[in-house]
């Protein structure tokens, strides 16, 4: 499965944006997570979603400002984050695993290349 995040860009303090991660075959029996390195820290957890979509998970640093869902006709997850904040800013990489959604980065087998995402104050 390869996958291609895309939607990141500028935004400032407060705005809004939607992320996308495209794959490139079906991803109907694999588990869906968004997570995000920024510069000088380690990769972390943002959000995950099952893969039905009836299950979605999010760190507590974006919970009730995120949501993430997925289209499985489309082979697409979504993250659309509301309120950011410049401490959202990051590189932020999709990732898929066969089986179970899960929140830790190592257990996810397939990564996109990343989308950038900076917010301004």
């Amino acid at each position: 499965v390869q996958l291609q995040a895309s939607g990141g860009g500028l935004v400032q303090a407060g705005g809004s944006l939607k992320l996308s991660c495209a794959a490139s075959s079906s991803t109907f029996s694999h588990a869906m997570g968004w997570f995000r390195q920024a510069p000088g820290k380690e990769r972390e957890f943002v959000s995950a979603i099952s893969r039905s979509g009836d299950s979605a998970y999010y760190a507590d640093g974006v919970k009730g400002r995120s949501t993430i869902s997925r289209d499985n006709a489309k082979n697409t997850v979504f993250l659309q984050m509301n309120s950011l904040k410049p401490e959202d800013t990051a590189v932020y990489y999709c990732a898929a695993r066969v089986g179970k959604v899960k929140t830790t980065s190592w257990e996810y087998d397939y990564w996109g290349q990343g989308t950038l995402v900076t917010v301004s104050s």
